[in-house]
């Protein structure tokens, strides 16, 4: 079980700060060897939802409103730690961030941008591929809408 926290960037402690971009690096950049600039100027507009488990993040999400980044609110950066995922903590992230966007942005439909491999756990949450798959980042992608 993990517990779920949602805060904007103000709200985040220097270590909560710390410990998700040291998991998105971890996941994103070391795990799937991809070097990109994981930190975009973005995150100060965004919502952040931590997944914490015996007092680390584990799973992690950010959540921006529509116009920030697509033209609905969207879900990036879902991330598990490697040694957690056995747990089912992914769709956790996504429940919370779904409901979080409803509560924060009072909007019920959502664009992702998913990795192509992922397109059947983001069915499970009524996301829909919409239009081709494209490269983002040299990994294979496709828009996804959940309405």
């Amino acid at each position: 079980m993990i517990d779920i926290t949602v805060k904007t960037y103000n709200e985040l402690t220097t270590n909560e700060l710390y410990e998700l971009l040291q998991l998105r690096s971890e996941v994103f950049v070391v795990e799937q060897d991809c070097v990109y600039q994981d930190i975009d100027g973005k995150d100060q507009k965004a919502l952040h939802v931590l997944g914490i488990k015996d007092g680390k993040i584990v799973a992690y999400t950010r959540l921006f409103n529509a116009g920030d980044y697509f033209e609905f609110p969207s879900i990036g950066r879902v991330v598990v730690k490697e040694t957690e995922r056995q747990f089912g903590y992914g769709h956790d992230i996504i429940k919370a961030s779904i409901e979080a966007i409803k509560k924060h942005y009072q909007q019920s439909r959502i664009k992702i941008s998913a990795q192509t491999y992922l397109i059947k756990f983001y069915q499970m949450h009524g996301f829909e591929p919409v239009g081709e798959e494209y490269l983002e980042d040299g990994i294979p992608h496709v828009a996804m809408i959940r309405e």
